[in-house]
């Protein structure tokens, strides 16, 4: 794929910030100033709180995608929970458009599930034809990215190892190369060295003063990991000592 299904993030032009959330976020806020998206898979790191959650919703919204997850097909809200952030962002669209979407959040895949059923038995073609709800979390994670994710697709995944174990981050990781190399292209929000781990990727960093690009060893979640595995003993007795 020469270039992005969708090349960049800003804000409209008529776009006109406001006070309060999402507003007070610095990540947001930077989008005044667009983002360039990498054309095989652009990360979202920072912080719990920092934004990074919110700007991914707010793109998978803004390209037409449910704010509770699944694709531009589905259609269901249990909670109007997502914030207005999706009107004011400007997707920079790329000269192909994807034949497929999917927004697969850990937090909501449960309600998608359920919404995915009440569709009827075929409906469940696509993702394996077995009940996401007859398995486990990580599993059922796994199965839509397996079966449900096609080839030239535009996919956003928001903390997917909230689902799956370090065996099957690995598992995901390998299946994100696979639909790269089939034309497709990814943001993922994730606090996950291994799933951040994607080579010739672009890391975007949610921090205090805006959103920063940073190199995968300069990454928190990545330095962090390593400082505590190089050094367990200590970092416990620091955290732990009265």
């Amino acid at each position: 794929m020469d270039t992005a299904y969708v090349t960049a993030v800003g804000l409209r032009p008529d776009c006109n910030p406001g006070n309060g959330y999402p507003w007070d976020l610095p990540a947001i806020r930077a989008l005044v100033d667009q983002i360039k998206l990498h054309p095989h898979v652009t990360y979202l790191i920072g912080e719990n709180g920092s934004g990074k959650s919110t700007l991914l919703e707010a793109i998978a919204v803004a390209a037409g995608m449910n704010a509770e997850g699944g694709s531009s097909n589905f259609k269901f809200s249990t909670r109007e929970s997502h914030s207005d952030l999706w009107a004011a962002v400007r997707l920079v669209r790329g000269v192909h458009r994807p034949a497929t979407d999917f927004f697969l959040r850990a937090e909501s895949l449960f309600t998608a599930a359920t919404y995915l059923e009440g569709l009827g038995p075929n409906s469940l073609r696509p993702y394996g034809s077995v009940s996401l709800h007859e398995q486990s979390h990580g599993e059922s994670f796994l199965a839509v990215m397996i079966n449900r994710f096609d080839p030239n697709g535009f996919y956003l995944l928001d903390e997917p190892e909230a689902a799956l174990s370090t065996q099957n981050c690995l598992t995901c990781l390998r299946r994100i190369h696979e639909l790269v190399q089939q034309n497709s292209q990814f943001v993922i929000a994730t606090h996950s060295p291994i799933i951040l781990a994607y080579p010739d990727a672009t890391i975007y960093s949610c921090e205090g003063d805006g959103l920063h690009e940073v190199e995968y060893d300069d990454a928190d979640p990545v330095r962090l990991t390593q400082s505590f595995l190089q050094a367990r003993e200590r970092f416990l007795h620091e955290l732990l000592s009265d």
